[in-house]
């Protein structure tokens, strides 16, 4: 399978949208584009799943290698493992699950669904690269979108939000950039020539001092974009200004970018500083999870309950990371694919609700469910992945990260776990109080009587993400089975660089 064709869609479908004449021409052919994205990246399970039956054991299929600039050797080459399927085909849902979801903006409509397919072009582009110059490229890619969408459609103090959202991803982007170049100066190959090749850096004895040394500017710069404590801070507001559509997109597919290249670059690459900083990575992780989930429990938007509480679950992603085992680096893989699915749902019906309401406050709504059941029951289904229900994907993915967890026989990393584990309770407690508050109980006000329930655009968008979700907690196996070779197979060629 051609994976340049991951970049090429959505490429062709925004160029065509700033040609469509009207609004509904205009969003007929966003939604075409992210349908056609859907497909390509069942399309890509499929090929993969083939290619692995029968034999294929490469540790990157479909690979594609281009020169771009011989000088510095930076080359296109493309290739996925079983992680990266798993992030492409969480991006599809989510794409198409946005579009939906902002049917009936006609602000700008043009523009808005060209920025919308631009930033899924960065996020495809940075999961299928396999060389550090284009990999960083594509993040860069997915960045830059963000703060228009966040100025031009979002509410409340929007401008300081898109700048703040901005510099921070920024600043987490140069000090990528810096460890990027640190690793290529300390490439040579025999005949003297660096590289920004992935796999070939990877069979490279970096020396374990060098590691150290440019392990923190990766990991914290990627760190950055998956809410790692204590740079977290852009979560809250970029979130809770952004439009619905962006608000799925910054948490659902951004934040993993993060999350990722935290194990695809840091991990792999510089195996032995990972395992020097392991303690530190455990430690601000379950901070994260407990800061985020106490956090939680403070607010009373309800975009600021969602957003604080996905600093709490993306603490999951990186403690998983942290923990350098391959039942915990599943986890985190499998937590990524479930966080990114539920929050987006989460945003999805947050959205819904205050375009009727014209409320986020907890408190001034009530009632919901009687007058809005199709939504409703969505934010509840949200909700109660959330808090970790078995049968859906947030118990799945969680329980895996503490197994794996638990595995590391430190007792300090046992601690941890525990400490993470804690925050269960308190997620239940924020999760049933906001859903008791604001969907039960009577209606709110006497205006939401007349408010109408979810169109049918709204409908299959939810559908979509529940049908991933439940898809995730009910068999979860296909998605384990998925992850989990390439999560060993990136713990055997660290450890067998750190044995060399």
């Amino acid at each position: 399978m051609n994976l340049s064709l991951l970049v090429i869609l959505p490429f062709l479908t925004s160029l065509v949208v700033l040609l469509c004449r009207g609004f509904k021409q205009v969003r007929a052919v966003a939604a075409t584009g992210a349908a056609l994205q859907v497909g390509l990246g069942l399309a890509l399970l499929c090929f993969y799943w083939n290619q692995r039956v029968s034999g294929n054991t490469g540790l990157m299929l479909f690979q594609e290698d281009h020169v771009w600039y011989a000088p510095l050797q930076i080359h296109y080459h493309t290739g996925v493992d079983g992680i990266s399927v798993a992030m492409i085909l969480l991006t599809s849902l989510i794409v198409l699950a946005g579009v939906l979801v902002s049917w009936n903006i006609e602000k700008l409509s043009k523009e808005f669904f060209f920025l919308l397919l631009l930033l899924s072009v960065g996020a495809y582009g940075f999961f299928i690269s396999l060389d550090l110059f284009t990999l960083f490229f594509f993040l860069e890619l997915a960045v830059i979108p963000k703060f228009m969408l966040i100025v031009i459609w979002g509410s409340g103090n929007k401008e300081y939000s898109a700048m703040k959202l901005v510099l921070m991803l920024m600043a987490g982007s140069a000090l990528v950039f810096v460890g990027l170049t640190g690793i290529y100066f300390h490439s040579a190959t025999a005949d003297g020539m660096h590289s920004f090749d992935l796999l070939r850096i990877a069979q490279m004895n970096i020396p374990v001092e060098t590691q150290k040394l440019f392990f923190p500017f990766i990991f914290i710069g990627f760190g950055i974009f998956a809410a790692l404590f204590p740079f977290h801070t852009w979560v809250p507001d970029g979130h809770s200004s952004a439009p619905t559509a962006a608000s799925m997109f910054l948490a659902g597919i951004s934040m993993k970018l993060g999350g990722y290249g935290c194990l695809r670059v840091a991990t792999f690459l510089l195996p032995a500083a990972a395992h020097y900083y392991s303690g530190i990575i455990v430690l601000l992780s379950a901070i994260a999870i407990l800061y985020g989930a106490f956090a939680t429990m403070m607010q009373t938007d309800l975009k600021y309950i969602n957003a604080y509480s996905s600093i709490s679950h993306c603490g999951f992603v990186l403690l998983g990371i942290g923990m350098l085992t391959k039942t915990a680096i599943t986890g985190a893989v499998m937590q990524m694919v479930s966080h990114g699915l539920m929050t987006a749902l989460f945003f999805a019906c947050i959205g819904m609700i205050y375009d009727r309401t014209h409320t986020r406050t907890v408190a001034k709504l009530g009632g919901l469910l009687k007058v809005m059941p199709f939504i409703s029951t969505a934010f509840v289904l949200a909700g109660l992945c959330s808090l970790g229900l078995p049968g859906l994907s947030g118990f799945v993915a969680e329980v895996t990260v503490f197994m794996g967890s638990w595995e590391h026989a430190d007792g300090f990393y046992r601690w941890a776990t525990i400490a993470a584990c804690s925050s269960i309770v308190v997620t239940a407690v924020y999760i049933l109080r906001a859903v008791g508050q604001a969907i039960m109980g009577p209606v709110g006000q006497d205006h939401f009587r007349s408010l109408k329930d979810a169109g049918w655009n709204e409908r299959l968008a939810v559908t979509i993400l529940v049908i991933g979700i439940v898809a995730v907690g009910v068999a979860p196996f296909w998605l384990n089975n998925l992850i989990a070779p390439a999560s060993e197979a990136i713990l055997h060629t660290s450890e067998a660089i750190m044995h060399r």
